[in-house]
């Protein structure tokens, strides 16, 4: 018997844009009311809230600046404005250029602080008011090697790897935890959708995928009744060859 989605709340980091968003609605479909952490995506966010409540769920704002420690009481924040957090998507991240030549330690602390400590604090924060919980990490392919254009960030993604698979343990069975690995999906911001088509003859499957089959592999890993500490790399395989080379260019 899979678990039920139908009636549960989630909280998706993120929620607003991009694939957070393709999640956020996927969860809605399943009839999951969604709670929509944003940080500056106003707007967007709002859009979205109106969006799935038109689907017959509830929904809910939440704002929080990750880079400001805004990760802080935000699950039980979200607890009492909802009446209680069944899911959690960490989805949100930062993603900025940098390589060894010119990483920082502020750079690096900035990254790990919003890409791996801030989805820890919330995991551990749930695991304090709930014992039947779903938790599903956004990772990146890339963590078969590494990003050499994006140091900071793929170092942070790697950490943020470990403390899954340390959660995964830690916190079962009262919350079980389980990630997905996106590839080569959206552009980064800044970038057009010619930076991705020049990118497609490194994914063995020769295309792109799309924010929908991340939803896909979330939906599935909530649903699963004896999954935990899984990641499931939706990349068309481009994690089994690329990220071991070296240096390469954006």
């Amino acid at each position: 018997m899979a678990w039920k989605l139908k009636g549960r709340n989630a909280l998706v980091t993120g929620g607003a844009k991009r694939i957070g968003k393709e999640v956020a609605t996927a969860l809605a479909k399943e009839g999951a009311n969604v709670c929509i952490h944003y940080s500056s995506s106003e707007a967007e966010a709002g859009g979205l809230k109106a969006a799935l409540e038109s689907l017959g769920v509830r929904s809910w704002l939440m704002q929080a600046d990750f880079d400001k420690n805004g990760y802080e009481g935000l699950i039980e924040k979200a607890a009492k404005e909802t009446g209680g957090i069944d899911i959690l998507v960490n989805n949100a991240s930062i993603f900025p250029q940098s390589t060894l030549q010119d990483m920082t330690l502020e750079g690096l602390s900035a990254n790990i602080r919003v890409n791996a400590w801030a989805p820890f604090v919330l995991i551990r924060d749930l695991a304090k008011i709930s014992e039947n919980a779903r938790v599903v990490n956004l990772l990146d392919s890339r963590l078969s090697g590494y990003d050499w254009s994006h140091a900071e960030y793929i170092l942070s993604k790697h950490l943020f790897s470990a403390l899954t698979r340390m959660a995964a343990v830690e916190y079962a069975p009262g919350l079980v935890i389980n990630a997905v690995a996106p590839g080569l999906i959206l552009p980064p911001p800044g970038k057009d959708m010619e930076y991705i088509e020049r990118l497609r003859k490194t994914v063995p499957l020769k295309k792109r995928g799309s924010p929908g089959e991340i939803a896909e592999a979330v939906i599935y890993l909530l649903k699963s009744e004896f999954l935990a500490g899984e990641v499931i790399y939706v990349d068309g395989g481009r994690h089994l060859i690329e990220y071991d080379r070296g240096p390469h260019p954006d």
